[in-house]
């Protein structure tokens, strides 16, 4: 089988019905790019209430570039994205939430910057948000712990932010081991450790009309832990 220019996995948990629509949306833009691709969906659950790993399925069902991940929850977002990119097979590899509030067009646009060869990872920072006060200051509350006990100066605005897309060589140089919300730093983190070379371009962030965030202000006092103990074992 050949192997995809474009391996995307999305961070399906929960996103039910609107899963559909949503990698609907992804082929549809990637198709017009012209971009030969898969979709790694990451559909892993916790209650079996959550439909989302069926209707995964179904998508797989009916598209071959589509592989399902619909396992037992064994941590937070860390661990399905973890899960999913290990599954990759793609010469580029993109990570991208499936709640909607990144515009898919993100996709390729960092697809078409990597391609051009200047940078190993690429992501987005979140220059205009409508997700409302709470979420803001959590993750303005991330970036600034992680400036100030790790890296002042570093030179990327919004560690969070998605989607990212790494080369299959830049992602080889991580070692990954997070289970849960600090992925994101940690990936961030490697690279810079790695001396990869990083681009970061402006996007929107929609607010998530469907839901509440399942991002909570304990997680904040999470990341420090993990921001701590990943700084003291440097």
């Amino acid at each position: 089988m050949a192997v995809p220019e474009l391996s995307v996995v999305v961070l399906c948990y929960r996103s039910e019905s609107f899963i559909t629509d949503f990698v609907k949306q992804i082929e549809k833009e990637l198709q017009n790019e012209l971009i030969d691709y898969e979709l790694v969906l990451v559909a892993n659950y916790d209650t079996k209430d959550d439909t989302t790993p069926a209707r995964v399925n179904q998508l797989a069902a009916a598209n071959s570039r589509i592989k399902p991940i619909t396992q037992r929850k064994e941590g937070k977002m860390g661990w399905d994205m973890r899960s999913g990119l290990k599954e990759t097979t793609g010469n580029f590899i993109a990570v991208i939430d499936g709640d909607g509030q990144m515009p898919v067009t993100d996709l390729s646009i960092v697809y078409h910057i990597i391609k051009g060869g200047r940078y190993d990872l690429v992501k987005t920072y979140r220059a205009v948000r409508n997700d409302g006060w709470p979420r803001i200051f959590i993750s303005r509350a991330y970036n600034y712990l992680f400036y100030l006990l790790f890296y002042p100066g570093f030179p990327v605005r919004d560690i969070n932010s998605k989607p990212k897309i790494l080369s299959r060589e830049a992602y080889r140089k991580l070692n990954l081991i997070s289970n849960d919300w600090f992925t994101d730093a940690e990936i961030m983190i490697q690279a810079f450790e790695q001396k990869l070379r990083i681009c970061e371009v402006s996007t929107i962030f929609y607010k998530n009309e469907r839901r509440a965030s399942f991002v909570e202000v304990k997680a904040i006092f999470e990341f420090l832990y993990n921001l701590i103990y990943y700084r003291i074992k440097k």
